[in-house]
């Protein structure tokens, strides 16, 4: 990736994740912070109530929205495998940006991506057939898909003619091979480590896998997951580095 394109690099974080009067993040935080909400869209977390909370709270803090469809887990959290069709893997996307849209529309805003959730990220990542299903309903919308660089995210992404924007963990390990090691529970990541990877994605070009592996991450927009205990502080440390290298 050039200079160019990293000097527009968003923050991106996962929001919406409650169930009434159980929350997972720090919503009205994070907006303050982020340029993007990924809104979960009621299958992995999420209601109607918070999905519309979640939009005004988005308008509010002049923050786009895209869809963050999962795996149909209440309680697993979205972050149990399913053997699924490419067929279903569609509908259920269909579906839960259907919802989305839904809110988006009362507000009067555009939907701005689609971006998978949990292990359904992982899936479409490897499974090419998968990834067709959600691209197809990123195409019908006219909107990108987020997710990781040479992987069938990207390339299923750019032979359906849908834009790809490539993502960056700063909160989650890589391994040697630059797959990502999701954990089933969110752990706490040291803000000034967050920072350093962001530091060095940006200026360098490349960051190390939990190994020590040098590795080369194509990317446009950060990742911070908000149900992490201290997301708030992780993300200021990040949005610090990007404004920091925007203004330079």
């Amino acid at each position: 990736m050039n200079a160019q394109r990293r000097d527009g690099v968003t923050v991106n974080s996962d929001t919406g994740e409650a169930l009434g009067l159980h929350t997972f993040g720090n919503d009205p935080a994070l907006m303050a912070l982020i340029d993007v909400a990924n809104v979960a869209c009621g299958f992995h977390s999420g209601d109607p109530d918070t999905i519309e909370a979640t939009v005004v709270l988005a308008k509010e803090n002049g923050v786009r929205v895209g869809a963050h469809p999962g795996l149909p887990d209440l309680v697993g959290f979205g972050r149990r495998e399913m053997k699924l069709t490419p067929a279903e893997v569609e509908n259920l996307v269909r579906y839960q940006v259907g919802a989305l849209v839904g809110f988006l529309h009362k507000y009067d805003l555009p939907l701005n991506h689609i971006k998978p959730h949990g292990s359904l990220y992982g899936m479409l990542a490897r499974d090419e057939e998968l990834m067709l299903g959600a691209a197809r309903v990123a195409k019908d919308y006219g909107v990108p898909v987020f997710g990781l660089a040479g992987t069938a995210h990207q390339r299923v992404a750019e032979r359906e003619g849908v834009e790809f924007v490539g993502e960056l963990y700063v909160d989650l390990d890589y391994d040697a091979d630059g797959k990502l090691i999701i954990l089933r529970q969110p752990h706490a990541t040291d803000p000034a480590a967050a920072a350093e990877r962001t530091r060095r994605a940006l200026t360098e070009g490349t960051i190390a896998a939990v190994d020590g592996t040098p590795l080369t991450i194509e990317f446009d927009s950060i990742c911070v997951h908000s149900d992490a205990a201290n997301a708030v502080d992780v993300t200021d440390a990040v949005r610090a580095v990007v404004v920091e290298h925007r203004t330079h």
